[in-house]
């Protein structure tokens, strides 16, 4: 089963919990996802299957935009609502526009460091892993972009927010600096994924709807071929460019955008390679789907 399968995944999993339940209702075992999110989260989580985990390498880093929710008073371990409270909680009383202020530092190109429960590596091991077995794992900041930070709602000690941010990126992080700036603690209550790239809820199936649907359903859910990497340009090949495609040779399509790269079919729907251009028409394979 090859394609690309966008999952609203539901809360208390893991992204790899996904991939499994996946796995066993297609009967697909090459299934890898385009960006993990915490188990605590919900939303749009995107899988490639079969012949397409190949395709992995250019999707590239996909920006993300979530809604949810930060509650002020205590920060956690883990910077979510799944960790242990760090020191005691007080009494916050703030305002919109108090919150809203705030945010606005947390916007543009930031350094931050991302939370010591973490799939970061250090020292060769993930950073989780280390701060499980109470160690304190060595991290540093990254540089990432925040495209949008809203503070939508307070409610008591609670906010709402929306925000865009470029892979890599932590809201758990922010959630927990933004605490430390209001001088009362916060750390991540909820959390959902709307979009990730081009993906969004609207794309999205929910875990237990696959787990309903019959293949052919399933199939028909999916992106159609073309329309994915959407910044390549689509060229039918002929059956002798097919042929030759197949064995890794170059190829002469008739393609004339001159861009870099190109989504080679077989077809309308059967997507056979990804061709890198050498010079004007003249293609070679990069990635090869048989």
């Amino acid at each position: 089963m090859n394609g690309l399968l966008v999952i609203d995944k539901p809360g208390g999993m893991t992204s790899h919990d996904v991939v499994a339940r996946v796995r066993r209702v297609t009967g697909e075992p090459s299934i890898g996802h385009l960006g993990t999110l915490d188990p605590m989260a919900t939303g749009v989580l995107p899988l490639l299957l079969g012949k397409y985990t190949r395709l992995a390498q250019f999707f590239g880093l996909l920006e993300k935009s979530y809604t949810g929710t930060i509650r002020f008073g205590f920060a956690t371990d883990t910077y979510d609502a799944e960790g242990q409270a760090i020191g005691e909680c007080v009494a916050v009383s703030l305002t919109l526009d108090q919150l809203r202020e705030a945010a606005e530092h947390f916007q543009g190109e930031i350094e931050q460091m991302p939370p010591p429960f973490s799939a970061k590596k250090t020292d060769g091991k993930r950073a989780y892993q280390l701060a499980r077995a109470g160690e304190t794992p060595k991290l540093a900041p990254v540089r990432i972009t925040i495209k949008a930070f809203e503070i939508t709602t307070v409610e008591g000690d609670t906010a709402a927010f929306s925000m865009t941010v470029s892979a890599g990126g932590y809201v758990r992080s922010v959630a927990h600096e933004m605490g430390i700036a209001l001088g009362c603690g916060g750390h991540l209550a909820s959390l959902r994924r709307v979009a990730a790239g081009p993906f969004g809820l609207a794309d999205a199936v929910p875990l237990a709807e696959v787990e309903a649907l019959t293949i052919e359903a399933l199939e028909a859910r999916m992106p159609h071929p073309r329309a994915l990497l959407p910044e390549l340009p689509a060229v039918t090949a002929d059956t002798f460019a097919l042929r030759r495609l197949r064995n890794g040779a170059t190829v002469n399509l008739p393609e004339f955008s001159l861009a870099p790269m190109v989504k080679i079919f077989e077809g309308q729907r059967n997507l056979l390679a990804i061709g890198r251009r050498i010079a004007g028409t003249l293609f070679q394979p990069v990635v090869v789907l048989v």
